[in-house]
């Protein structure tokens, strides 16, 4: 307390934001940052929603509207990401004592964040169950299984194994090792990313298939996009990640980011295991 009876608050140390002071005030460790992610990600989801509306000779959504509020969306969710990463890991990221208490605390909020989007992926994987429940194929399937898929299926795999040596060149202080095999897994994840593209362009544009084409459309394009979307932002992540280590971020010791966002990788890595066995495999095969 002052002396005249106002409340002081300390300054918090270290959270400081890229630009200008952290806000709201008075709590130092408070961030917009999340809000704006949030922000970006429900904009998305509206894009998504304006886009599929505006198609069909029913459409109630000018076409050009869609897309332009998706992009929107992703930028205010990159944006939102970044800064709030910034926030939590960069910022005075060498002035800060090493407390294996926060690390821990940081780590467990990833858990929690990964039980949230499991839950995600599960509400698309209920819906799909109820659809093989009935009648089954509902409608005519487009080729499935095309050459894409066993190569982008590698190319995941693999950059979980990558990504792992990474770390542990980083652990065993080899920074070398550490940037090499982490430029290696984002390359992966990036080709992973052209590939899925690829495959929509052939499943939409040449084949005739798209989100609109019934149920199981609906259910195929629900569950690869949202996948598409966390490995494209796990590369985002890995990318920033590598350039703090090209600029001598990291030790064995200050390995926080990179723990979490490898949590994240390997688990967006075994959902696509899932869709593989339940959504390709199953609605061609059985």
């Amino acid at each position: 307390m002052g002396d005249s009876g106002e409340t002081v608050i300390e300054d918090g140390g270290g959270y400081g934001l890229p630009a200008g002071e952290d806000f709201p005030r008075p709590l130092d460790e408070a961030s917009w940052w999340p809000v704006v992610a949030a922000g970006g990600a429900a904009i998305l989801y509206v894009g998504v929603g304006i886009f599929l509306v505006s198609r069909g000779p029913n459409a109630i959504a000018p076409a050009f509207l869609g897309p332009i509020v998706i992009v929107g969306g992703v930028v205010g969710l990159l944006a939102g990401a970044f800064g709030w990463l910034y926030h939590g890991f960069v910022a005075d990221y060498w002035s800060r004592e090493t407390q294996e208490h926060g690390s821990r605390s940081m780590e467990f909020a990833m858990v929690l964040f990964l039980v949230s989007d499991i839950a995600t992926f599960s509400a698309g994987f209920v819906y799909y169950a109820f659809i093989r429940a009935g009648a089954w194929p509902p409608t005519e399937l487009p080729e499935l299984l095309s050459w894409v898929l066993p190569i982008n299926t590698l190319l995941l795999g693999v950059s979980s194994i990558t990504l792992h040596i990474a770390h542990v060149g980083l652990t065993n202080g080899n920074r070398e090792r550490f940037s090499r095999w982490l430029g290696a897994t984002i390359l992966l994840g990036a080709l992973f990313v052209a590939g899925q593209i690829y495959e929509y362009y052939e499943l939409i544009l040449v084949e005739g298939f798209s989100a609109t084409s019934g149920i199981f459309g609906s259910a195929f394009f629900g569950l690869t996009a949202l996948h598409g979307l966390h490995v494209a932002f796990g590369v985002v992540l890995l990318g920033i990640v590598f350039a703090r280590g090209r600029v001598g971020q990291y030790a064995p010791e200050r390995d926080t980011s990179v723990v979490t966002v490898s949590m994240y990788w390997h688990l967006v890595d075994g959902v696509w295991f899932v869709i593989v066995i339940s959504l390709y495999l199953s609605a061609t095969i059985a």
